[in-house]
């Protein structure tokens, strides 16, 4: 069984690469290169499964993880310029992707081990990124 929690949070970030030239950044990254970074309106959204607990009929009460979240990953990253105001992306590129996996981090702690933790993150409404993902494709 799969339960979801719904979260939001609004952050800025660059996408840069020091060990790239501008001109490559530029080329890599576009505008999401630009010096003095851009924002967006995330939607986070935390899928937690594992087993019915018979006990209490859930598999996470979903109140309890709205409030691991809000105080473990929104209060932590709202309105933050990722780069320089969030210790985990002073070396990190703050992609969609690597902030997927910063969430899970921070949210793993606290949730139950028994339980899987899944990040499902939205940069905008076409671009959603998934840590960790449901297959694994092995390169031959």
């Amino acid at each position: 069984m799969a339960v979801y929690r719904h979260e939001h949070f609004n952050a800025a970030h660059r996408i840069h690469n020091p060990a790239f030239s501008d001109a490559e950044n530029s080329r890599i990254y576009g505008k999401c290169n630009n010096p003095n970074g851009h924002g967006h309106n995330y939607e986070l959204t935390i899928r937690v499964s594992g087993p019915v607990d018979p006990k209490i009929g859930y598999v996470m009460d979903l109140g309890e993880l709205s409030s691991i979240a809000k105080r473990h990953v929104t209060d932590y990253l709202d309105h933050k310029f990722l780069n320089l105001d969030v210790p985990e992306f002073a070396t990190i590129n703050p992609t969609a992707e690597n902030i997927a996996v910063v969430i899970h981090g921070l949210l793993r702690p606290h949730i139950p081990a028994h339980l899987d933790v899944h990040v499902i993150l939205a940069e905008t409404p076409r671009n959603i990124v998934q840590f960790p993902a449901d297959i694994v494709i092995h390169n031959s």
